[in-house]
């Protein structure tokens, strides 16, 4: 039996090899990158309205919007954490969490500051819900991270941790050149993204984990500050544009563990992306301003995974659980498991050519020769 507490302890894989000299508080001195999605309005106050994400915040000169990674700077918008991500680490793939990408692979990780949403159950805060300028942060412009990629043996790159959203320049930049250098990009995200720069940004990712933090806008408004629509509509482009799709849906007691609601997700999801895009459940824990509550049921999120199943989704996981049988890949023909998992370890491969090697059933996903 693994304890949370010895699983937690040996996830730190590889952390990324810079000495604690090497970082500093950069984003001060950092320099400003002007924002791509944003338009200057018609006012002695030199205001501009970011049109970046849905909520389309209008910034008078001087001001930082929801995000607080974006500032308008005497008329110009400009993104704060551009090449000065707050946290760098060489992770597995599998905890991204990316169950059909290259398993048994490392990705280079990074952030920067910032978020567009206001989750309370947020599980990275400390980095997400403040500033770019008030992190310590690496100074890694663009070519340097693919540098350090290729250095530490990196299957791709992956923006995670906070909202890679609020880094929308510095993401966009990375993922073009790791693209030249045939490194998949990947990120993991809220959705809260408007279509003109998503369908950009589909042009050089190669897969996309998804959180569908609940399926109701009464979820959205009281524990996220936010919308669902977006994020549905995010998740149509990105089937729709080819991008690899994963789901995550971490399960909050009390809150959208209502079974009917998970059974209208997991409808939703077959019916606008397909059967075959993978749905992790996770497990959640008292976290930030949810410390009140306990840890989500073993039970609850294997009945999630079950509910998904039986709607026709061919592949629903269980998460932070480790050790639980619905970490595995199964084929959905022969039902024999093709990738094998405990935890964020992978033990077992059983694919070949992306087809399962039992029966020859095509498993979807971006496979590695």
């Amino acid at each position: 039996m693994i304890t949370r507490r010895s699983f937690v302890k040996g996830l730190c894989l590889a952390p990324f090899a810079l000495t604690m000299g090497a970082r500093k508080l950069y984003a001060a001195n950092s320099p400003l990158r002007e924002a791509l999605y944003y338009r200057k309005l018609t006012d002695p106050k030199n205001g501009v309205a970011c049109m970046l994400c849905p909520r389309g915040c209008l910034l008078p000169d001087g001001e930082t919007g929801f995000c607080r990674a974006r500032k308008n700077v005497q008329g110009k918008l400009y993104s704060l954490g551009y090449g000065a991500p707050c946290a760098v680490h060489v992770d597995p793939i599998e905890k991204k969490p990316f169950f059909h990408v290259h398993p048994k692979t490392t990705a280079f990780s990074i952030a920067s500051a910032g978020c567009n949403l206001r989750c309370k159950h947020c599980q990275n805060w400390q980095i997400s819900q403040v500033s770019p300028m008030e992190t310590t942060n690496f100074s890694l412009p663009p070519d340097k991270v693919i540098e350090a990629a290729e250095r530490y043996g990196c299957g791709s790159i992956a923006h995670t941790y906070t909202e890679p959203t609020n880094f929308y320049e510095y993401m966009l930049d990375v993922a073009r050149l790791s693209k030249k250098k045939g490194i998949l990009s990947v990120y993991h995200s809220n959705g809260y993204i408007n279509q003109e720069p998503l369908k950009e940004l589909c042009t050089y990712i190669d897969a996309a984990d998804i959180d569908l933090k609940g399926f109701s806008q009464g979820f959205y408004s009281k524990v996220c500050e936010a919308d669902l629509k977006p994020v549905l509509e995010t998740l149509k482009t990105l089937k729709e544009r080819k991008v690899w799709l994963e789901i995550t849906n971490l399960i909050i007691p009390g809150y959208n563990d209502d079974q009917s609601m998970i059974q209208e997700m997991c409808t939703w999801i077959k019916n606008n992306l397909g059967p075959d895009v993978p749905v992790h459940f996770s497990r959640f824990f008292p976290m930030y301003k949810l410390t009140a509550i306990a840890p989500t049921p073993v039970r609850t999120i294997e009945r999630a995974r079950e509910i998904a199943l039986s709607t026709g989704l061919h592949y629903a996981y269980v998460g932070n659980v480790p050790g639980n049988p619905g970490e595995s890949t199964y084929c959905p023909s022969c039902k024999k498991i093709v990738v094998k998992r405990v935890g964020y370890a992978v033990q077992e491969i059983a694919l070949k050519g992306g087809t399962c090697r039992f029966c020859n059933e095509r498993i979807p996903g971006l496979w590695a020769s």
